[in-house]
């Protein structure tokens, strides 16, 4: 809300460089002392303390106009060069050029007092802008500013250009203490870091539980697949099964025409005691014929059978006259309707 207000202020005062926007400029100097007027005392309190932080140059003037400012010494008051270091010195500068101080100056750590800035970094140096002044000079030059009524926030100094250096010379126990926005402000910057890091992890674990879960139902997917594949390969199975077993009836004979044959083959003379049809086709029966070593040319004109031979040996029966037999033979399988393997 500071820069916005900062900004009108700058607007303001350009505008009134110009005579032929002063009203215009009265407008905008007169809204913004109703925007500040609506902010809590606290605040505009606050911004009235900015708003006097100005950069005031050593010597100082006769009279300090502002309560707070940066003092920035001039180029005669303070001893600068620039060094080259190894990169791992940039981590803790202060202390390492404490022990140095005396390679780059002709005063020892306690005689002066010290500040640091890196200028340019590669890939394993630093460049680092040594700023050094007098601790005793340095004292005397606060205590001035104390009894002017200048609270000191920082302490600058210009180079041989008259550029600032971007350096504080001002010891840290004499440096005001952070204020209680830059506190918030820190806090908040602290817990918006968290709560990303939060959301982040949160996204995280959501896309995890949803991966997860996909992987869970193509796991299900797959074993209903499997089960699928199962299925169909029982299916194909049974169906080969089925159409072998449809294939095996077709190719062989009826019982009915099979015994309709053994009938007009035999003749009337021979009649059958038991007769077996297996399911391989193998064909046995046994009966009593006036002429039983005539029945195997007889079935051989039977067209259901063939390969008839006698199972055991032709025998008489007292009670019937008539000889005992026992043929073997085997059912005749159509070579068109043979099963494929």
């Amino acid at each position: 809300m500071n820069t916005p207000l900062k900004r009108l202020t700058a607007l303001a005062t350009e505008l009134g460089r110009h005579r032929h926007v002063i009203r215009a400029c009265g407008w905008v100097r007169a809204w913004i002392d109703e925007l500040i007027d609506l902010l809590p005392v606290s605040m505009r309190r606050r911004m009235v303390a900015r708003a006097s932080l100005r950069r005031i140059l050593w010597p100082l003037p006769s009279q300090v106009a502002c309560a707070s400012a940066t003092l920035v010494l001039p180029y005669s008051e303070v001893m600068a060069q620039t060094i080259n270091l190894p990169v791992a010195a940039a981590a803790d500068l202060m202390r390492v050029m404490s022990f140095e101080i005396d390679r780059y100056t002709p005063f020892s750590a306690d005689q002066v007092h010290f500040a640091t800035r890196v200028t340019q970094r590669t890939a394993d140096r630093v460049s680092v802008r040594l700023v050094v002044v007098d601790r005793e000079r340095l004292m005397q030059i606060i205590e001035d500013c104390r009894e002017a009524g200048l609270t000191l926030q920082a302490i600058d100094a210009l180079d041989a250009h008259d550029d600032a250096m971007g350096v504080d010379l001002l010891p840290s126990s004499l440096r005001p203490a952070p204020s209680r926005t830059a506190h918030t402000r820190r806090v908040l910057l602290l817990t918006c870091a968290v709560l990303t890091v939060a959301l982040m992890l949160s996204l995280l674990d959501r896309r995890q539980t949803q991966v997860e879960r996909m992987s869970q139902a193509v796991a299900q997917q797959r074993q209903q697949m499997t089960g699928l594949e199962a299925s169909r390969r029982e299916l194909t199975d049974t169906q080969g099964a089925s159409g072998y077993l449809a294939r095996l009836k077709t190719s062989r004979p009826t019982l009915t025409v099979l015994l309709t044959e053994l009938s007009h083959c035999l003749g009337d003379d021979t009649w059958l005691e038991q007769l077996e049809v297996r399911e391989s086709g193998d064909v046995s029966m046994s009966g009593q014929s006036p002429q039983a070593s005539a029945l195997i040319n007889r079935v051989r004109d039977c067209h259901s059978l063939q390969n008839a031979r006698f199972q055991g040996v032709i025998q008489p029966d007292p009670q019937s006259g008539k000889d005992r037999f026992s043929l073997a033979a085997q059912l005749r399988q159509e070579a068109s309707d043979a099963p494929s393997r």
